[in-house]
């Protein structure tokens, strides 16, 4: 059965489209299936009539859309589309979506509906044996946990309307992933074009995260004037340049030492009081602490702060309403966009600032610059050993890569193990240059590049991941992307034969067990694998190096290969687990 369609109307599929582009998607990240029927038609439709729509990007698996929508959100702070199959892409995009729901990015995905007609009752009606059995009671649980909204379009009248709802939903902060079904039946109905309302950005858009009370402000201030031995503490901090630069200017102001704690998105890691990765050792002693935009300051198990100091909670998000528990102390939570706040914070203090005052914080300032200066010192101590053959030193190996990289270029770290190795080896002097997704789903960093590069294709994007990692990244799909758009991206394979986060788990939690003992951690993968070769069979460059003499050499190769056109993949054989 179907509608013939006129110049006065359209299906609901093409008003969706209409109102995807009307919110800003260039993109939809696509793997389709039998219920995008409606969809496919209209976008060919479109084409003929030579109208706008979204552009495809076929993706071969759903992790691989939703991370490379993420990779371009992280880029251009927009929401992208991704539309999947029914319950079971659903179900594969689930992980994804717990991914961008903790990192704060936002996408609209979109799945179709079974048809729920079965004898031709309306055009789409059930005509495969797939549509009598991807129907679950409830689809939208596979992925509600890890969304701010969804819902099921009803009918073409109200589509651009709920298009809009939903980008209001995943642009206002905290960011996120919202999902919208899409029954077969309703996506072919034709409706008036007349009778479709538009709704504007302007009166329907996204929520701005406000500032501060100055009197909160005020009474922060207050506590760094006294303070001694304050320190600031971020993981989100580079989502936003204005708020790594104004986290800066606060340190510098109030003789701050700033921490990554935990690092999503990097703030400058050449600000004078940044302090690196591990705030344990301060926070027993702060007097004043700030946590800026972060979910998991420290752990709790190995770390108290002391019982008479005073913290302040500054974020978009300070109630964490999508954990059931949060153990972090806060005297004082103030909620909004942390870069306005901080400017506020920043300027509340110079006015209260004394002779005194700027006194102690030039003392405070000249020892953390002290402080640094041996901690960048140890970090190329650690870099000068470069390993032996079969076990390259993972400090060495990213040295190497880091005296390529050019400032701009963002590096996806999903090296999990050796994750501090390459935080410690990595000068990052741009904000948001060095990513990490904040769930704990494995598998982004591949597809977020590729949408890293597809926003901009003047940065170089970098995946670091380790073998166990890559897996999960679903390389074969990444690179038939990559080679497929043309667009090529650095693949760093961080071979340490096994899952070493396992490991180390399983001795945190019985340091003397019998799996310590018997040297058995369930943990160990294949260590005859060559990934090169897997780059090679999609086209990629692709090197395999396990002599630390030729790392650099093999670097240079593989990113000649990337400026080319061309990924490359280079695997790295390291420590083992």
């Amino acid at each position: 059965m179907q509608h013939t369609l006129t110049d006065d109307t359209r299906a609901t599929a093409g008003l969706l489209l209409e109102g995807l582009t009307e919110i800003g998607i260039d993109y939809l990240f696509c793997n389709m299936g039998t219920d995008h029927a409606p969809i496919i038609e209209e976008l060919a439709r479109l084409r003929e009539r030579g109208e706008k729509a979204p552009q495809v990007i076929r993706c071969p698996h759903e992790n691989t859309a939703v991370h490379m929508a993420a990779g371009y959100a992280l880029v251009t702070g927009r929401g992208q589309g991704v539309l999947v199959h029914v319950d079971v892409g659903t179900a594969n995009a689930s992980m994804a979506m717990h991914n961008l729901f903790r990192s704060r990015l936002p996408v609209l995905l979109m799945a179709g509906k079974a048809p729920f007609t079965a004898a031709g009752e309306l055009p789409g009606t059930r005509d495969n044996y797939v549509h009598y059995i991807q129907e679950p009671f409830d689809q939208g649980s596979l992925v509600r946990p890890f969304v701010k909204w969804e819902w099921t379009l009803p009918s073409g009248i109200v589509v651009k309307e709920a298009l809009r709802r939903a980008q209001a939903f995943m642009q206002s902060e905290p960011q996120g992933p919202v999902y919208l079904m899409l029954p077969r039946e309703t996506l072919a109905e034709p409706w008036p074009v007349d009778r479709i309302k538009s709704y504007p950005e302007a009166q329907f858009g996204a929520i701005a995260p406000a500032g501060a009370d100055p009197r909160q402000l005020d009474a922060v201030a207050d506590r760094l004037l006294a303070a001694e031995r304050p320190i600031l503490i971020t993981s989100f901090g580079g989502r936003n340049r204005r708020t790594s630069a104004a986290i800066e200017r606060l340190a510098s102001l109030a003789g701050i030492r700033v921490f990554e704690s935990n690092p999503v998105n990097n703030i400058s890691h050449e600000g004078p009081n940044f302090c690196g990765f591990q705030p344990g050792g301060a926070i027993p002693d702060a007097d004043v602490g700030l946590m800026v935009d972060t979910d998991v300051p420290w752990f709790s198990r190995d770390i108290q702060p002391h019982a008479r100091a005073f913290w302040a909670q500054i974020d978009v998000d300070t109630l964490k309403t999508a954990s059931p528990m949060w153990s972090f102390p806060a005297n004082a939570r103030i909620q909004g966009d942390s870069a306005r706040i901080l400017e506020q914070l920043a300027q509340a203090l110079e006015e209260k600032s004394t002779p005194a005052f700027a006194s102690a914080v030039e003392d405070r300032n000249a020892r953390i610059a002290a402080e640094n200066e041996r901690r960048r010192r140890k970090a190329r101590d650690k870099a000068a050993d470069p390993g032996a053959p079969g076990r390259i030193n993972p400090h060495f190996l990213f040295a190497e890569l880091d005296r390529r990289l050019r400032p701009q270029d963002i590096v996806f770290n999903e090296a999990v193990r050796n994750s501090p190795a390459l935080a410690e080896q990595l000068t990052r002097p741009l904000p948001g240059t060095l990513v990490r997704v904040g769930g704990g789903g494995l598998g982004a960093s591949g597809a977020m590049a590729l949408g890293a590069r597809l926003a901009d294709p003047d940065l170089m994007a970098i995946q670091v991941v380790g073998d166990g990692s890559l897996y999960f990244n679903i390389p074969s799909s990444v690179l038939a992307v990559s080679g497929f758009y043309g667009l090529p991206i650095l693949v760093v394979v961080v071979d340490n034969a096994g899952w070493s986060a396992v490991k180390e788990s399983t001795l945190r939690v019985y340091p003397d067990g019998s799996a310590r003992r018997q040297d058995a951690y369930e943990a160990e993968l294949p260590g005859n694998a060559d990934f090169a070769k897997l780059g090679e069979a999609f086209g990629a460059y692709g090197e395999l190096v396990d002599d630390p003499a030729q790392v650099g050499a093999a670097l240079d190769r593989c990113i000649h290969a990337v400026r080319a056109g061309r990924s490359a993949v280079l695997h790295a054989k390291v420590v083992r687990i």
